[in-house]
């Protein structure tokens, strides 16, 4: 559960930052675009799933163990990937952005390659 709600948050950056460098900005504005618009529903959904959590973490009686070694392990894999989201995907964006477009220039907007006619 935790990978599918990281990853289809960082699929949302993506496309969202692809969607802005077709409409013409450059890559850098379109990633930290992205990250900003994004911040606060990422935020949103963490937060919501770590108060869920709390009562895992401060559990008590038979089985505590378990339901806080679940609780603390979830609510750090959503803080450090979060973190990584907000960071790491819209850097990583950029990077493999601008190789795409170093190594086929016609992919780049506003770039079009002349068609020869017959």
């Amino acid at each position: 559960m935790l990978i599918g709600l990281l990853a289809k948050t960082a699929i949302l950056i993506t496309e969202y930052a692809s969607k802005r460098r077709k409409e013409g900005m450059s890559i850098s504005q379109a990633a930290l675009s992205a990250a900003r618009v994004r911040f606060r529903p990422i935020l949103m959904t963490v937060l919501a799933m770590v108060f869920g959590l709390l009562p895992l973490i401060f559990s008590s009686g038979a089985g505590a163990n378990g339901n806080i070694s679940l609780g603390v392990g979830t609510v750090g894999g959503l803080i450090v990937g979060s973190l990584g989201l907000i960071f790491i995907v819209p850097t990583m964006f950029a990077l493999f952005r601008m190789l795409d477009e170093k190594i086929s220039p016609s992919k780049v907007p506003g770039k079009q390659t002349k068609k020869i006619e017959e």
